[in-house]
């Protein structure tokens, strides 16, 4: 969330937009704002997508996700509602389009990963200043598999990006972006991560023993130095989402 707040507020202090920001705790108070805001940025976990299946949030939650979706299909381009899911939000989100299977993955993945551009990602806006692949900050135990191409097409939603490829290892890669629509978008990893607190969580004892039991000391060593690379995510974190909030805020500028 400090992420978040601090990338908010810094894109529309450097753009000179007007602009006010309200925060809704969803999960644990039950507020899912209404549809009048004109840009959405729906956060991380942690936990499960299915632990509170039909509470009274994801209820309201999945109502409004909804009700923006039809809506922007007949709205006038000043009027369209801009919507970015990070992580939780995405898994969510994919349970409510029926895109794919979100499912438990078979080990915690935490640290910081290659991301391959596939198919849409490719040609994607926000994807665009992005090596291929690019790193992302990952921390998950739920996974989106086994797209649902039918629906895909169906919406005109369009896969951005997958795990790192890796053709020797039996299981299939999970989806870790995907376009919706023009306005909304979501992605599996952290693309508001930065580098600072994530070494912080690198270095906590328990997260490292974690990382180099699933993936050695060498692996969690070169985490440690990617994060003080400024092409890795330092370069993500400056990207992805200020170029969501270009696209979101062009009829205002």
């Amino acid at each position: 969330m400090r992420c978040i707040r601090e990338i908010t507020h810094a894109y529309f202090q450097k753009h000179q937009l007007p602009y006010v920001v309200e925060e809704f705790d969803v999960r644990q108070k039950n507020e899912v704002p209404n549809a009048s805001f004109d840009i959405y940025l729906s956060s991380g976990g942690p936990g499960s997508p299915f632990d509170e299946e039909g509470w009274e949030w994801e209820h309201k939650y999945f109502k409004l996700v909804n009700k923006l979706y039809l809506q922007n299909q007949e709205a006038a381009p000043e009027n369209k509602k801009f919507i970015f899911f990070i992580c939780h939000s995405f898994q969510i989100a994919c349970r409510i389009f029926r895109v794919g299977n979100v499912c438990e993955r078979k080990s915690t993945s935490f640290g910081v990963f290659p991301m391959t551009k596939v198919e849409g990602g490719l040609d994607e806006p926000v994807f665009n200043a992005l090596d291929n692949p690019f790193y992302g900050v990952d921390s998950r135990d739920f996974q989106v598999i086994e797209p649902n191409r039918d629906v895909l097409e169906d919406m005109g939603a369009q896969i951005l990006a997958i795990e790192k490829e890796r053709p020797h290892i039996p299981l299939e890669r999970a989806i870790m972006g995907i376009r919706f629509s023009s306005e909304m978008i979501g992605t599996q990893f952290h693309p508001e991560a930065d580098a600072v607190s994530m070494r912080k969580h690198l270095l906590e004892e328990d997260k490292k023993k974690q990382i180099i039991a699933l993936h050695g000391e060498e692996k969690y060593n070169e985490m440690i130095d990617r994060l003080e690379d400024p092409d890795k995510i330092m370069h993500t974190q400056a990207t992805i989402l200020p170029t969501f909030l270009d696209i979101a805020t062009a009829n205002f500028k």
